[in-house]
């Protein structure tokens, strides 16, 4: 007797059809009610929206560039002068921008 090993078996084509019948029947939820629980953050508390500001300052230090270090004109990133590729016009490129 031949077996068909492509087709489905019937446990697995019966719980797919169930599955099938319960998204089916299943009750999608409200729209409104997703995005608010979105807006929701962990804490219980209303997310801000876009647009509003956040009073206070942030704070960057900011580190000058150092002896050792270019900044490529290509991707303007700054780089240590080992990754130098060249140096034209005295513009400095990377060895990652020059391939």
């Amino acid at each position: 007797m031949a077996t068909d090993y492509d087709a489905l078996r019937t446990d697995v084509k019966e719980s797919q059809d169930d599955s099938l019948e319960a998204l089916k029947s299943a009750s999608a939820p409200d729209p409104r009610s997703v995005v608010r629980e979105l807006d929701v953050d962990d804490s219980g508390e209303s997310a801000e929206l876009p647009g509003e500001f956040v009073n206070g300052e942030l704070e960057v230090q900011v580190v000058p560039q150092g002896a050792d270090e270019f900044v490529c004109q290509s991707c303007f990133l700054v780089r240590h002068r080992s990754q130098k590729a060249r140096e034209k016009d005295g513009l400095a490129y990377c060895k990652d921008c020059e391939g």
